[in-house]
Order: structure tokens, then C-alpha cells, then sequence
């Protein structure tokens, strides 16, 4: 909300003294208005009175000074105004009571508003003396669009709220005047006002701004069969020209998008993207040339148009033509499976790696993209960043760490101390970053960096600690959150640190779950488990069943569920629906019927397990409640859903895999957390996953991400702590 500017409260105040000063407001309060305007008055008097009862004018606050003025407006200058009308005699009838009613309207519009964003408290004395000026001019005949024009946005709008002005001279001029105002401080909303006023004189110049302040949302409008689309298209100017003939090109409109503004400058044409849109390839290496020219202007100064769209087209077309393809190959051999990459440079094959965060398979990366990439620049990692102008850098160090090939990226650098200082940038001014991207790559780098690269880790934390010390002396509020983070995150992995996160940050620890916090207060762990009654669901939940089968277990059936109990060690209590038929949806009546059964009972899952296809996964984090500690999505890629299962379950530890989820790694996983369990101890995940490493014999858990790999989540949740509470830890 942009504050009264001081000069024009102040004017209207001063004017307000001086009117409460004269007279004697009682005079006012006895009016006597003949019997046809009599409802009109008691309109009026209705909506002070609804002023007067309701104390809290604005969301905005204001001096108790201020307070005093705006109830005074209310009141005696409105008597006043009334009185005026009432006793003017001049007017005839019909006018008195155009201008009562208007008054009306004007209160109403103060008490439906007085605690809008948009209307500030102190704009209503402003409002009300404005009101009678307008009147006064209408009386004499005068143009009404003089007194508008002096207005802030916010009185003249209200003011114009009277609705009686539309036969006043200037009328028209003066509703212009008000759009020019309001885009002017809106100017998002340019194009939603003109097609709520296509008719207005001034369209073009309007459309014109509205072009270079958004020419994607232009893009949208110029499509349209309205009266706006075709004066849009009318326009004569280059920007709009080009972005007008795009939106009108039919399904090809959204593929020129992307080049809008090496079209403008000339450096393309529609031509020279038509030769490519319809080959994948082409057209993906053509948007990789075209984004690294933009970057490079970027990074000279110049600006650039619509330089979001060009990445958005990047990210959807590396996914789709590429990424979506090599990973749905893993079983295939390399030859047929990386053969689509062959075609791409080292720079195209960096935009496939940074534009896939996440969806991208291990394999596909370590066996296929990375190797490529490596080989098309000479094995020069410096080399590649150099020919990207270090553009998404911290995503490609992020995940060349999470893959495990940041040591042999580093090492391929000519110099190693450019390595040294890479790393320092990468931790470096994370304050200035727009968003919280760039510091979420740095906290999830850190675990796989401390496990393979571990003096490059302590080198981080260093760095961490000069960057926060550096925001201190500077007084950055976001950048002291944001180093004091990152270096208790990183900290915390050491146990002989004693870092209580949950004190200091108020987030629960990453790196281990307590098992107290894990029970009930009936000293008891519930567990829940997910099935599905698809084939490969019911063939699962038998095999599930198996693992329970012996000395330190007991399985109770239900019609719906299976209840399973622990009988040595601690009490772990473990529900599970029957995988009934997904045709006639007796699987989802299963776990309806098992998820009453626990909150009749007071039974709140503290350990969740998803066990079923991907397709499933969202019915399982719709089901998952706050007081979830531990959940673990056996599903394939359960990794892109940690955001969406941390909003129902925020201090959730989560365990997903990034590609597909394996029975032969969900088992012994299952296994060793029951034992832990059922033995009432802590759950310790760096040590825990080095034990389940031995016990794994088939290849991918290196795809399973555990907790302490997540702290991007955890950053930002935290991150966000902060800032709310307005705290610098």
C-alpha cells in the first residue's frame, strides 16, 4: 500500500480544522429536510452511524490525530454538506436529491473499503471535502475532470463512486484521467482495465506500455476475437507488431515466443525458426544459442525481452525430448539409450543436466549426459562453465555433488585454484540472489559434498561463516538468515557439535529422528502403511506380510486391514490396508474405513509408508497427517513430491527415490527401520544408510535420497521461520 503523500493529508486536514472551526455543528444535526428528501438523509445518516459503531477504520494505522479528523469528516462535515443541500436555494428538487444520494453512495463506498489495502484511513477527509467540491463545480456548471485531475487515484475513484456525475460536464475526461492513474500505479493490470474500456481515446499508447511491461500478457490478449484483441492488433509498433503476429500464428505462436526479442532486434525471423520448430533438435539447440546471446547481453547491461519465456521453453523441451526419453530407456543399451544426445554440444548437454534437477535418472546422468558433456569440452570443466558465462552454475554443482562427480569436475579444471574459487562464489553472495534457488543448491549439495569431497566441506562452512560475518557488517538482515542457516545445517551433521536445531531454529533436528518423539503417550510407535489394489500391489503386500513372519512379530486380520504388532522390545504398532480391487475402488474403501479406525482411537501415525506406483503417490500424501515423522515413498520418483508431503506433514523426515523404486531397497530398508524400532533406538541416518548400504544387493539405492539429503526443504522452511518471526539467529 503506497502512504498518503504528507503534503496533500496535511492540506486536507488543515482545511478540515477550518471547517469544523466555523459554525455551529448543532445546526447542522437539527436539520429539518423537506419530506421527499427525507429518506435521502436518513441513507446518509445510516452509514455514519455505521462508521461511528465500527472503531477500526483501516488496516492501515494512523495517528490518533488523524483518527480525530476522519471521524470529525464523517461526521460534522458531512452534517454540513447535507445541511447545505438541503438548505440551497438554488437547486430544484431533483438535484438536492441527486446529491444526497450521492452522498450516500460516496459513505458507503468509505465503509464497505476502510479496511482495504488499497484505501488508506487518512484518505477520508480528502474524500469527503473533495465530494463537495465536485458538487460545487457540477452546480456551476464547470468541468468536474479540474478537480479530478488534482486527486490521488484512491479519492478520485471514490468520489466518482457517488454515480451521479455522468451527465456533468467533463465527465468523460475524468473517468479517463482515473484509468491514467490507476495503471500508472497498477500497471499489471493495463490490459484487464482497457478490455473493461476498449473504447477509450487513449488505447494505443496504453497498449504500448502494457506491451513492454509484460509482452507475455499481451501475448494472451492480442490472441482474442474481442474488440481489445483487434484494436491490439492494430498498434503500430515493432513489439507489438511481432508479439500480435505470434499470438495469431496459430499452434506455432507459443514456439516464437521465446526468440520475441532477437526477432525485434532483427537477429532472427520467423522464418529461421519455422525451418526448426518441427525437429526437436534443431529447435532445442536453437533456443540454447539463442539463450546464452541473451545471457550475454544480460550480463553487458542491455535488457532483454520476455528472457523467462526462452527458459521455460528450455526446461520443457529438455524434459520431453530428451530426459523423458533416456530415462524411460534405463534398460536399454547405452547405444540405443544415449542416442538422442549425440547431436547436442557440451553447452546443450549442460542445459538437459540443469533444466532436469530431480527428474533426471542417476544413470541417465552419470552413464550418459555427464560423460558427453565432459568429452564435447575437451574434459574442461572450466572450459564448459566459461562458454555458459557461468549461468545456472550453483545447479550444475549442485547436482554434479548429488551425483557424485563434482571431484572429477574439479579436477578438470587447467588451475586448481579456479576450482578453489568456484567454490567460493558458490557459497558467495547468496543474499543477492532473487529467490531462495540459489541458497536451496547450496543446502543440498552439502551432504553429498561432506561424504565425498570432506575438506571441500569443511571449506564450505568456512565460507559459510566469512559470508555471514561479512552480512553482519553490513547490516543484511536476509543475508545473516541466510549464512546463519546454512552453517548450523551443515554443522548439525557433526554430532560432536551439539547443535539442537530445534532450539536455535526452530525446525526439528535433519540428521537424526529421537525415538521419543516417535511415540505416543502410551510409549507406543504407529505405523502406517499404504497399498494398492493393483496386480503389482497385491503381489507386494504378500511379500510385505512375509517380513513379519517370524518370532518378534504378530499379524491380525481384518476384512479391510492387517494390524501388526511387535512382541519383544518396544511396542510398534503397525496398520496396513488390504490391497482390495482398485476397479471397484475397495482399496481406497479400505484405507477410508483404516484411517477412522485410527483417529477413533487416537492412533496417530508417526512412521508413513507409500507402497504402490507413482500414479498413486498423491492419494497417499492426501492421507498423511502432521504428526508424521518418518515418511517413506516406495514409489518411482517419489523424490519431486518432498514439498508437497512437507505441507501436510512439515517435520516430516522423507526417504524417496529419484528413479524407480525397487523392491529388493525397499525391503531391507523396512527390515532394518523395524528393528530400530522394535529396539527403541534413535533413527541416525548417515550411520543408519551406511548399514543399509551392506545389506542392499541390487543397484540403485545411490537413487534413494535420505533425510539429510533434503536440507533444501529444510532451508526453506526455516528460512521462512525466520523471516516471519523477524529474527536473527
Amino acid at each position: 500500500m503506497r502512504s498518503t503523500p504528507f503534503f496533500i493529508l496535511f492540506l486536507f486536514v488543515a482545511c478540515s480544522m477550518d471547517l469544523y472551526a466555523q459554525g455551529d455543528s448543532n445546526i447542522y444535526r437539527n436539520l429539518n429536510p423537506e419530506f421527499r428528501r427525507q429518506l435521502n438523509h436518513d441513507y446518509i445518516d445510516k452509514e455514519q452511524k455505521a462508521f461511528a459503531d465500527n472503531k477500526t477504520s483501516s488496516q492501515i494505522s494512523t495517528t490518533r490525530e488523524v483518527e480525530f479528523y476522519i471521524h470529525q469528516s464523517i461526521q460534522n462535515k458531512v452534517d454540513e454538506i447535507q445541511f447545505n443541500i438541503e438548505k440551497d436555494t438554488i437547486l430544484d428538487h431533483r438535484l438536492k436529491v441527486q446529491y444526497l444520494h450521492g452522498l450516500a453512495n460516496v459513505l458507503k463506498y468509505i465503509n464497505n473499503n476502510r479496511r482495504s489495502s488499497t484505501y488508506a484511513a487518512s484518505y477520508i477527509p480528502a474524500t469527503i471535502s473533495s465530494y463537495e467540491k465536485l458538487i460545487e463545480a457540477d452546480r456551476s456548471q464547470n468541468n468536474i475532470e479540474t478537480t479530478i485531475a488534482e486527486l490521488p487515484y484512491e479519492v478520485g475513484n471514490a468520489v466518482m463512486k457517488a454515480n451521479i456525475f455522468e451527465q456533468s460536464i467533463g465527465y468523460n475526461d475524468s473517468r479517463y484521467t482515473l484509468i491514467k492513474k490507476y495503471v500508472n500505479i497498477y500497471p499489471e493490470k493495463t490490459l484487464q482495465t482497457l478490455s473493461e474500456n476498449p473504447g477509450i481515446p487513449f488505447l494505443d499508447s496504453l497498449v504500448k506500455v502494457a506491451a513492454y511491461y509484460n509482452p507475455r500478457q499481451l501475448y494472451d490478449y492480442a490472441a482474442a476475437n474481442n474488440r481489445l484483441g483487434f484494436a491490439i492488433r492494430k498498434v503500430d509498433d515493432p513489439l507489438v507488431k511481432t508479439v500480435s503476429k505470434m499470438a495469431t500464428s496459430g499452434g506455432s505462436g507459443q514456439l516464437y515466443f521465446p526468440f520475441l526479442d532477437n526477432i525485434i532486434s532483427g537477429k532472427l525471423s520467423f522464418k529461421d525458426i519455422d525451418e526448426v520448430k518441427n525437429d526437436e533438435v534443431k529447435y532445442f539447440q536453437l533456443l540454447v544459442k539463442t539463450h546464452i546471446d541473451y545471457v550475454n547481453r544480460q550480463l553487458n547491461g542491455e535488457p532483454i525481452q520476455e528472457s523467462t519465456s526462452i527458459m521455460e521453453m528450455m526446461q520443457k523441451k529438455a524434459i520431453s525430448s530428451f530426459v523423458n526419453v533416456i530415462n524411460g530407456l534405463h534398460n536399454s543399451p547405452d547405444a540405443v539409450r544415449f542416442r538422442i544426445l549425440q547431436p547436442l554440444s557440451a553447452q546443450e548437454l549442460y542445459y538437459v543436466a540443469v533444466l532436469s534437477d530431480g527428474i533426471i535418472y542417476t544413470s541417465s546422468y552419470t552413464n550418459g549426459v555427464y560423460p558427453l558433456i565432459m568429452s564435447r569440452i575437451g574434459q574442461r570443466g572450466d572450459s564448459l562453465l566459461m562458454t555458459v558465462k557461468f549461468d545456472k552454475y550453483r545447479k550444475f554443482i549442485k547436482i554434479a555433488a548429488g551425483y557424485n562427480t563434482l571431484s572429477n569436475f574439479l579436477a578438470s579444471f587447467k588451475y586448481q585454484d579456479d576450482a578453489a574459487k568456484l567454490m567460493q562464489a558458490f557459497v558467495g553472495g547468496l543474499e543477492k540472489s532473487n529467490g531462495l534457488e540459489d541458497g536451496v543448491d547450496v543446502a543440498d549439495s552439502y551432504a553429498s559434498i561432506a561424504e565425498s569431497i570432506k575438506p571441500l566441506a569443511e571449506e564450505m562452512i568456512n565460507n559459510i561463516q566469512i559470508n555471514y560475518q561479512r552480512n553482519v557488517g553490513q547490516n543484511n538482515k536476509r543475508g545473516m538468515v541466510i549464512y546463519n542457516l546454512l552453517d548450523k545445517l551443515f554443522q548439525s551433521a557433526d554430532s560432536t557439535n551439539n547443535i539442537n536445531l530445534s532450539t536455535e531454529l526452530g525446525i526439528p533436528p535433519v540428521y537424526n529422528v529421537n525415538f521419543k518423539t516417535l511415540t505416543n503417550a502410551e510409549d507406543k510407535v504407529v505405523m502406517q502403511v499404504f497399498f494398492y489394489g493393483d496386480e503389482d500391489g497385491q503381489n507386494i503386500f504378500q511379500g510385505f506380510l512375509r517380513q513379519f513372519n517370524n518370532a518378534n512379530w504378530k499379524t491380525s486380520h481384518t476384512e479391510k486391514w492387517v494390524y501388526i504388532q511387535s512382541l519383544k522390545g518396544k511396542s510398534v504398532m503397525i496398520f496396513a490396508n488390504k490391497p482390495l480391487p482398485e476397479e471397484t475402488g475397495e482399496d481406497e474403501k479400505a484405507q477410508r474405513e483404516l484411517e477412522a479406525y485410527l483417529a477413533k482411537n487416537n492412533l496417530m501415525p508417526t512412521v508413513v509408508i507409500h507402497r504402490g506406483h507413482s500414479y498413486y503417490a498423491n492419494y497417499t500424501i492426501n492421507q498423511i497427517l502432521p504428526s508424521a515423522r518418518i515418511v517413506f515413498m516406495g514409489s518411482c520418483g517419489g523424490y519431486h513430491l518432498i514439498h508437497d508431503i512437507l505441507q501436510n506433514a512439515p517435520d516430516a523426515h522423507i526417504i524417496a527415490s529419484k528413479q524407480i523404486g525397487k523392491t529388493r531397497i525397499n525391503q531391507p530398508f523396512f527390515n532394518l527401520l523395524m528393528e530400530k524400532l522394535r529396539n527403541g533406538q534413535n533413527i541416525d541416518w548417515i550411520p543408519f544408510w551406511k548399514e543399509l548400504n551392506k545389506t542392499v544387493t541390487v543397484e540403485g539405492l545411490e537413487d534413494y535420497i535420505p533425510p539429510y539429503k533434503n536440507l533444501g526443504a529444510i532451508f526453506i522452511k526455516a528460512y521462512k521461520t525466520a523471516m516471519d518471526t523477524e529474527q536473527i539467529l
